[in-house]
């Protein structure tokens, strides 16, 4: 089923499509996660029930992260490993057709799905930077399930690919569809950090954010993403769900989870 949250950014700042922040290593992803390690990860993701089978490829993921220098680079060998089951974690609860009873249990069944099921609206909202194209529908695709038009068009704009012109391209070109999840992943959207700076350990939490009990950790990562509907409240399925595809990768990337998994203590990013 498809997820509730949504992407809302805020105009385009840095991408890092070139330049590290931290310490970055210089060998590819290839190094920490194999092509076997990724088929068991997304263990069900080709199977026959999941709309995207046979679309999330491993060399999709490990073309599209080279256009992030930083991403899964940067740090020693646990924080690598950690924000590589972090940002799958994430984009497999986006993604997921698992249920409580699934084989091999729900957190095997991330990126089933590629596009937002059933017959979605147009997600076009009036903004002149970001105009939509005639008859285009900006509904979630891709690992992030990205939507509206005022994100795939600084999407588009950092990828240099016009996907305001073009959306379906997201749920059509695996790379492409990758590297829009990593584009949010590596972005800050002030005055949210980047995902991939919590993870890392390189943000700082600033007064109103101690303020608010936003800490280093997984759960501000889930605050990044839809802490609007999920955070500030007991902890809710879709957090159980995001830690669950977490931990399992975690576990298989022989990693620890780190501290503060949740964001039930959080108040969400203004």
């Amino acid at each position: 089923m498809f997820k509730l949250s949504r992407l809302i950014l805020l105009p385009l700042v840095s991408l890092f499509l070139s330049t590290s922040r931290g310490r970055a290593q210089s060998e590819d992803l290839s190094g920490i996660i194999s092509r076997d390690l990724f088929n068991q990860m997304l263990k069900h993701r080709n199977d026959a029930v999941c709309p995207a089978k046979g679309f999330y490829t491993y060399d999709a993921f490990i073309a599209a992260a080279k256009s992030f220098s930083s991403f899964g680079t940067t740090g020693d060998i646990a924080t690598r490993k950690r924000e590589i089951a972090a940002f799958l974690g994430q984009t497999s609860h986006e993604t997921t057709g698992g249920w409580a009873r699934a084989p091999n249990g729900p957190y095997t069944w991330g990126y089933c799905l590629r596009q937002e099921e059933g017959n979605p609206g147009d997600y076009c909202v009036a903004n002149q930077q970001w105009p939509c194209s005639p008859g285009k529908k900006y509904y979630g695709r891709g690992p992030m399930q990205i939507s509206h038009n005022y994100n795939y068009g600084p999407a588009g704009k950092a990828l240099g690919y016009n996907l305001l012109r073009n959306p379906d391209v997201v749920a059509t070109d695996p790379v492409i569809s990758f590297k829009t999840a990593l584009w949010f992943w590596m972005t800050p959207q002030s005055p949210k950090p980047s995902c991939h700076s919590v993870i890392t350990e390189q943000w700082t939490p600033s007064n109103a954010d101690s303020d608010a009990g936003r800490v280093l950790g997984y759960g501000v990562i889930t605050n990044i993403i839809n802490g609007g509907i999920e955070c500030g409240k007991p902890t809710p399925s879709q957090v159980q769900d995001r830690i669950g595809f977490y931990k399992r990768y975690c576990n298989l990337l022989q990693v620890g989870y780190g501290n503060h998994l949740d964001c039930s203590d959080q108040l969400s990013f203004a």
